[in-house]
């Protein structure tokens, strides 16, 4: 099992800090550091910019929205970003959800599952530096009886093959992800849950004759390290009250979804009533405690590699670990345990 680094959000106030973090990350011998986008900052521009100060570590978009850009355009960013850092990004694309699609990028929110394979293959055939023509439901290249042609990207990656990553959730969309994905970028894995979780992405592979090995399945995870974790999980809470809560309209939260796939129905309806209704902190400690435990790492640094078994077991080849706590100093600090505890623990790869 591998270390990585979720930077988040870029924005927030904190970015130089979480360059800090991304070189900290690269120093410890951590194998990728990821950036995410919303409707703020885009990842790929945070991402040129970690690379040109990082050394050695991968740098992936966690995720690049697919209705936000052409796939031809996140080819050519792919490549772009490939040949600056020297061969260390990795791709990470999502759908994102119905009010960022439809609200902010203007794209209907429809088959998703269809987009994303149409998408997948048209950026894969431009990476693979072919001549790009596509028919599809969503995407025609080039478009019909007009002046276009099927062109060829003039950029050569440093790699031949640049993995591709899906965000997934849903049962279809984890069966998906294991089909034509290089791996799997999770939010709220719980290995208690893997087994259930995961059957969709081995019948993904399995359909195309296919097996685990190779792909790389990457859960984000929260790390607070303390004597006591009940208190660990308190800065924890927020983050879990959003996405459970506020991530979506009161129909369409694929997190509220999951958290009730999980067993957590009567808290997931609590968590978003009480985030629609504005009371954030009502919403975070309506959050229970064992959620957070089941997947975040808390507590004293024995207790969490111990827990560390409990994924390697589950399948999880890179380990991403978000530091949401304490000033910088402390968060550097975590990077650093969790390198000792895991190369303690036995299941360093």
């Amino acid at each position: 099992m591998r270390l990585g680094l979720n930077l988040g959000y870029w924005g927030a106030g904190n970015d130089a800090e979480n360059l800090e973090l991304a070189r900290e990350a690269d120093r410890l011998g951590y194998a990728v550091v990821w950036a995410a986008e919303a409707y703020g900052s885009d990842a790929a521009t945070v991402l040129a910019w970690v690379a040109a100060q990082t050394e050695r570590i991968d740098v992936g978009s966690a995720v690049f929205q697919i209705p936000g850009r052409t796939p031809a355009n996140t080819a050519m960013t792919a490549a772009t970003l490939d040949t600056l850092s020297g061969g260390r990004f990795r791709l990470g694309l999502g759908v994102s959800g119905p009010q960022v699609s439809e609200g902010w990028h203007g794209v209907r929110f429809d088959k998703p599952l269809t987009r994303t394979r149409e998408y997948v293959a048209i950026v894969r055939k431009a990476l693979a530096r072919e001549k790009v023509s596509f028919d599809g439901e969503f995407f025609t290249l080039p478009l019909p009886d007009g002046p276009g042609k099927a062109l060829t990207l003039t950029v050569h990656p440093v790699r031949e093959h640049i993995p591709i990553y899906l965000a997934a959730i849903g049962p279809k969309n984890l069966e998906l992800t294991g089909e034509i994905g290089d791996g799997w970028l999770a939010i709220f894995f719980s290995p208690e849950n893997s087994a259930e979780i995961m059957a969709p992405l081995r019948a993904g592979r399995e359909s195309t004759g296919q097996s685990m090995d190779g792909f790389d399945v990457v859960p984000t995870v929260p790390v607070v390290f303390g004597p006591d974790p009940a208190a660990c999980a308190d800065p924890i809470r927020p983050y879990s009250a959003l996405y459970i809560g506020g991530m979506g309209s009161r129909d369409k939260n694929f997190y509220n979804q999951l958290a009730t796939r999980m067993g957590y129905e009567a808290a997931a309806i609590e968590i978003q009533e009480k985030y629609l209704a504005r009371d954030y902190g009502g919403a975070a400690g309506a959050v229970p405690f064992e959620f957070i435990d089941r997947t975040s790492l808390i507590g004293p640094r024995d207790r969490v590699r111990d827990r560390l078994s409990a994924y390697a077991e589950a399948g999880v080849t890179t380990l991403t670990i978000a530091a949401y706590s304490g000033d910088l100093q402390e968060r550097v600090q975590t990077l650093r345990t969790m390198a000792e505890v895991l190369d303690e623990s036995g299941l360093a790869s």
